[in-house]
C-alpha cells in the first residue's frame, strides 16, 4: 500500500504558508497609514501616519523577499515546479501582465480623452484651463527628439540585451549571460536617472493642468514599472552567481524578460502618444 504522502501526479500541492495573512496585514496598515498620511490624521496628538505607511510598507516587502525565496527554494532545490506547474506559472504571468495593461488603458485613456475633446462643450471647465486646443495655453511641452528619444534608444536597446541574455541562458554560456544581463541593469538604471532629469526640467507641474496630471501619470506609472523591472534583473543577475538557472527551467528569469519587453512596449507608445503626437497635436473641434 502506497505511503500517505506518495505523490503520484505533475501538481504541486504547496505547504502551509504565513505570507499570505502576514502580507494581507502589511498591505492594510500600509493603507491605514497612507490615508492617516494624506490626510494628516493625528492619533493621541501626533501624526503618526508616515511611521505607520513605513511599517506597512516593511512588511509588504519582507513578505515579498520571504515568499519568493520559499519559491525559488521550491523550484531548485526540491524540484516541485514540473512542467504541468510551470505551465501554471506562466498562465499567472500572462494574466498579471494583461492586468497591468489594463492600468496603462487608463492612463491612456485620460490623456486620450483630454486632448481629443479639449473643446466639447459637455466639459467646459477643460475648455477653460485647456484653452480649447492641446497642449493647453500656456504648456511648454518636451522635444520629443532630445531625451525622450535617447530614453527610447535606451529601453530598444535593454530589449536586444535581455533577449541576447535569455538566448546565453539556453544555450548554456553562463559568461555572455552574466554580460547581457549586467548591461540591462545599467540601461535600466540610466533610464531611470534620465526621466528624472526630465523631470527636473520640466517646465509644467502635476497639479494645476490636465497636461501635467496625464503626463507624469503616465510616464510616472511606467517608469515605476521600470524600476521594479531593473530590481527584478538584478534579482536574476545575483541568482545566475549563485548557480540558478538552467537551460530547460528558468522561470523566474523568464518572467523578468517577459516583464521588460512589456515595459519597452508601453514605452513606444507613450513616446509617439505622448511627446511626439501630444506635442504639437492640432486643436480637436
Amino acid at each position: 500500500m502506497a505511503g500517505a504522502h506518495t505523490k503520484n501526479h505533475d501538481y504541486h500541492l504547496v505547504d502551509p504558508s504565513p505570507w499570505p495573512i502576514v502580507g494581507a496585514a502589511s498591505a492594510t496598515i500600509m493603507a491605514i497609514g497612507a490615508v492617516m498620511w494624506m490626510k494628516a490624521l493625528p492619533l493621541l496628538g501626533m501624526n503618526i501616519g508616515p511611521l505607520v505607511f513605513g511599517v506597512g510598507l516593511l512588511g509588504v516587502l519582507y513578505t515579498m523577499l520571504a515568499w519568493w525565496m520559499d519559491v525559488t527554494r521550491e523550484a531548485e532545490r526540491e524540484g516541485h515546479h514540473t512542467r504541468v506547474v510551470q505551465l501554471h506559472h506562466r498562465y499567472g504571468m500572462m494574466m498579471f501582465i494583461a492586468s497591468e495593461v489594463m492600468f496603462f488603458v487608463a492612463w491612456f485613456w485620460a490623456y486620450f480623452d483630454a486632448s481629443l475633446f479639449t473643446g466639447e462643450h459637455i466639459q467646459f471647465a477643460r475648455a477653460e484651463f485647456t484653452g480649447g486646443h492641446w497642449p493647453p495655453k500656456g504648456i511648454e511641452t518636451f522635444d520629443p527628439w532630445h531625451l525622450p528619444l535617447l530614453n527610447t534608444l535606451i529601453l530598444l536597446t535593454s530589449g536586444t540585451t535581455v533577449t541576447w541574455a535569455h538566448y546565453a541562458l539556453i544555450q548554456g554560456d553562463r559568461k555572455s549571460l552574466k554580460q547581457a544581463l549586467w548591461l540591462t541593469v545599467i540601461l535600466g538604471i540610466l533610464f531611470t536617472l534620465c526621466q528624472a532629469y526630465e523631470y527636473s526640467h520640466a517646465a509644467f507641474a502635476f497639479k494645476g493642468n490636465i497636461y501635467g496630471a496625464t503626463f507624469f501619470m503616465a510616464t510616472g506609472f511606467h517608469g515605476f514599472h521600470v524600476i521594479i523591472g531593473t530590481i527584478f534583473l538584478a534579482i536574476c543577475l545575483w541568482r545566475v552567481y549563485l548557480g540558478h538557472f538552467k537551460p530547460d527551467q528558468h522561470l523566474g528569469f523568464e518572467f523578468a524578460a517577459w516583464y521588460w519587453h512589456f515595459v519597452d512596449v508601453v514605452w513606444l507608445f507613450l513616446f509617439a502618444s505622448i511627446y511626439v503626437w501630444g506635442a504639437g497635436a492640432p486643436a480637436a473641434h
